[in-house]
């Protein structure tokens, strides 16, 4: 039995301090606390606290440790100044002992057993700790200025060699746990009859204060629960009970917040490893999971009701309702969403849910619940429970009317200069001679840089002043993609054998070996999907190869084979995945397929992941392909064996309580079983058909617009016509072509295009008369060829005129 009461001993400890001795001079009258002319004095000890006072300390055998700096107050509560100490340890009884834990009297060091004192030969006193192996608990008493500090418990025990989470115990003589321990009780003053093997455990379990960790599950976000340890020795006893009260910290602190009694209460989606803390040392002990979203539901406002669907006009803001659900049917809050648009250079969507258009244009708005930031996990438990994957919500389409002008940028990888156009002026912009030949352009979301390639080093151009800005030597090659934030670049350096996540700031963030051929981010920038290929140097030509690279910021690289080779890639929408180009088209979601070590899933399972599995499609070839926005649609152009285009409808099969149907599978990846099955997307060949009037050698691009209304065909060969495709919502679409005007010469074919982000013109350039033309919407909704082209009499090194291949616009307000 242990009780805390006040001792005899204790009270002689404490020499009562009240007496004053005046004498002629004049001092300050005295402050009594109570008012008063008598009794205790304002700015005297009252109250000598030592911290922390109910768990107290946990050392080893042999162990030193050190009593926290005491805090002593008046009567008032404020801090009062003491010059020293004394420090002295007794007994629950108040008999005093130095063989369990012994202290130094005058600093309050602390050892497990007994410090050496009189040793002689010059060794000083309280230096070496002499372990006495006994087990127990001792109290630690400050005294200052008379007045004594509360008793701070030291529990004294064996090495501790493993500490365990697990479930609550049931059984305090065999199976004892942290909640068997009289150091479970929540105050000093409660006590419990003990067992009788010693194990200086209470009889019965203490009450929790909370319900079970659950072992087979996660918990709901606000939910509390207890948390239980079972602590052992080196030989492998049972200590529980006698190593105190242990605290407990989480390694990502966002999914739960644990409290000195071991409370946990889950916070935000994902699981977390939970250190226990004792003897002064943390180990990892367990687990925690906060059950994460299985559904996200996006709308927007709209009148008096919701709807996936809705039209803003430019520089309004239109809120965004996100509504997440989790395994247990509890609504989330405050999640760390990232909220994601498909084309955030005329309708980038705001972290504070909403969507403000800046320009005309249309795009597709989730919300993901993406690892880190949103539903982590460690690595290695990634997908139990559900935690360490992402969750997409389903899209709301955001369409802004109007029309807006449009900068372009004219390029040729076999010239030295670069023509800005705006369109808001009469004339072309004064040619840029630029320090190498370009072989590649992107532009950044905001407008604001061009980032071009080349044999010899990165260049950057300012679009804000139509001049060269940095040039970066370390980073030859091929510019294949830009993320959407514009902080990061894929070149790639087939010279090198290099593939590089390039800071846009100047420095590379990290590389993998290999030659990429085609890249593309996902919205929210964490991930980018490469196809890669094979470079041969005597030709320079680099051949598709079956190699795919993905890199996230989660997960970091990861290669993987698929059964032929990949020509392209294009994201997902909403982005569950990627597509990629070949014979056949194939897909890969980024729901990992997850294998629970050891079959059933318990808080103690480990995981193994198969990431970016096969999605399941096989599609018809493809050399090119792109995405549309509304997410019903892959759009893909192949040379083999004649020129032609073919349209895959996307749609998911039934899962759970989500009925089948259009579009990209949302919500949570496939459930929990000891394998989890593989995500798949469904897609069906709407449409194939031959391209019109086109003679092909290569396709070299696929173009819908942002409205997903219609798609324009590039390609090397002959034809002067520009391919168009009119997707339908369902079934099959219109494939025609677009002549192409002679005003400038005679064209021969469109090697390259780029759509305005109001999706009124398509620009493309042209071989034969070397021009771009503006391929613009007319009042019926077509699109033709009816206005002048550009010429941008772009010189090759022999002062040749050579055919624009490198285009990138930017939107700008219109003038009219």
């Amino acid at each position: 039995m242990r009780r805390f009461a006040t001792l005899v001993f204790l009270l002689l400890f404490t020499i009562p301090f009240g007496v004053s001795i005046s004498g002629c001079s004049k001092k300050t009258a005295a402050v009594f606390c109570n008012g008063g002319d008598t009794g205790p004095v304002v700015g005297q000890v009252a109250t000598i606290n030592l911290q922390p006072k109910i768990f107290g300390i946990s050392l080893n055998f042999a162990q030193i440790g050190q009593v926290g700096s005491p805090a002593a107050i008046d009567c008032k509560g404020t801090a009062v100044t003491v010059t020293g100490y004394t420090y002295a340890t007794f007994l629950p009884n108040g008999q005093p002992d130095m063989t369990i834990a012994d202290v130094q009297p005058t600093t309050g060091r602390l050892c497990a057993g007994t410090w050496n004192r009189n040793t002689g030969g010059g060794i000083a006193d309280f230096t070496t700790c002499n372990p006495t192996n006994k087990s127990g608990t001792v109290y630690v008493i400050a005294n200052g200025n008379g007045v004594s500090s509360n008793p701070l418990p030291i529990f004294i025990h064996p090495v501790v060699t493993n500490v365990t989470l697990g479930a609550l115990s049931t059984d305090c003589v065999n199976d004892p746990a942290t909640n068997c321990s009289p150091a479970a009780f929540i105050t000093q003053t409660s006590t419990c009859a003990q067992t009788t093997n010693g194990n200086g455990c209470c009889a019965v379990p203490v009450p929790p204060p909370a319900a079970a960790v659950p072992a087979t599950g996660c918990v709901s976000q606000f939910v509390t629960s207890q948390l239980a340890a079972r602590v052992l020795a080196g030989n492998g006893t049972n200590i529980s009970c006698q190593v105190g009260h242990l605290s407990y910290a989480p390694q990502t602190a966002s999914v739960v917040t644990i409290d000195q009694n071991g409370v946990a209460t889950a916070q935000q989606p994902g699981s977390t490893v939970i250190t226990a803390n004792i003897a002064n040392a943390g180990s990892s002990a367990g687990f925690f999971s906060t059950c994460p979203p299985v559904s996200i539901a996006l709308t927007a406002s709209v009148g008096t009701g919701n709807s996936t669907s809705v039209t803003v006009n430019p520089n309004n803001v239109q809120p965004i309702n996100a509504v997440a659900t989790d395994t247990n049917g509890t609504i989330l809050t405050g999640l760390s969403l990232n909220f994601e648009s498909t084309t955030p250079t005329t309708i980038p969507a705001a972290s504070a849910a909403s969507v403000t258009p800046i320009f005309p244009g249309a795009a597709a708005i989730t919300a993901v619940c993406q690892p880190p930031t949103c539903n982590p996990s460690p690595f290695n438990q990634i997908g139990l429970f559900g935690n360490g994957k992402a969750v997409t919500s389903n899209p709301v389409l955001v369409t802004a009317p109007g029309a807006n002008s449009t900068n372009l940028y004219i390029a040729s990888t076999n010239s030295f200069y670069l023509v800005p156009v705006d369109f808001t002026q009469p004339q072309l912009g004064n040619p840029v001679r630029l320090p190498y030949q370009p072989n590649s352009m992107v532009i950044s979301n905001d407008g604001a840089s061009i980032y071009m390639g080349s044999s010899f080093e990165l260049m950057t151009f300012s679009a804000t002043t139509n001049s060269l800005g940095a040039q970066d030597a370390t980073v030859p090659g091929t510019v294949l993609a830009v993320s959407p934030d514009g902080t990061t670049l894929v070149i790639t350096d087939p010279i090198r054998q290099f593939v590089y996540l390039y800071n846009t700031k100047g420095s590379i963030q990290t590389q993998y070996g290999g030659v990429a051929t085609h890249a593309v981010f996902s919205p929210d920038n964490t991930t980018v999907y490469i196809t890669l290929g094979d470079y041969n140097a005597s030709t320079g030509v680099t051949t598709p190869n079956n190699t795919l690279l993905v890199h996230s910021t989660f997960t970091g690289w990861y290669q993987t084979t698929s059964s032929q080779s990949t020509s392209d890639v294009a994201i997902g929408v909403p982005s569950v995945g990627a597509f990629f180009g070949g014979n056949p088209t194939t897909a890969r979601s980024y729901c990992p397929v997850t294998t629970i070590v050891g079959g059933a899933p318990t808080t103690s399972s480990t995981t193994t992941n198969l990431f970016y599995p096969d999605a399941g499609v096989l599609g018809p070839q493809t050399d090119r392909i792109a995405t549309t926005n509304d997410g019903l649609h892959v759009l893909g152009a192949t040379v083999t064996p004649t020129p032609t285009l073919t349209d895959l409808a996307i749609s998911h099969p039934a899962v759970g309580t989500v009925a089948a149907g259009p579009r990209l599978p949302i919500n949570a990846c496939p459930g929990q079983t000891p394998v989890t099955a593989p995500q798949t997307f469904t897609t069906t060949t709407a449409f194939t058909g031959a391209l019109p009037g086109v003679t092909a050698s290569a396709i070299t691009g696929v173009f819908p617009t942002s409205d997903s209304k219609i798609a324009f065909v590039t390609y090397q060969g002959s034809g002067a016509v520009v391919p168009a495709y009119t997707p339908q919502t369902t079934g099959a679409g219109t494939l025609g072509s677009i002549p192409l005007s002679t005003a400038l010469g005679t064209p021969i074919a469109p090697i390259v295009g780029v759509v305005s982000a109001d999706n009124q013109t398509f620009y493309a350039g042209t071989t034969g008369d070397n021009a771009v033309h503006l391929i613009t919407k007319q009042s019926d909704g077509t699109y033709k060829d009816t206005t002048t082209p550009l010429a941008p009499k772009l010189p090759d090194v022999n002062g040749n005129i050579v055919a624009p291949n490198l285009l990138v616009q930017k939107p700008r307000k219109a003038t009219s």
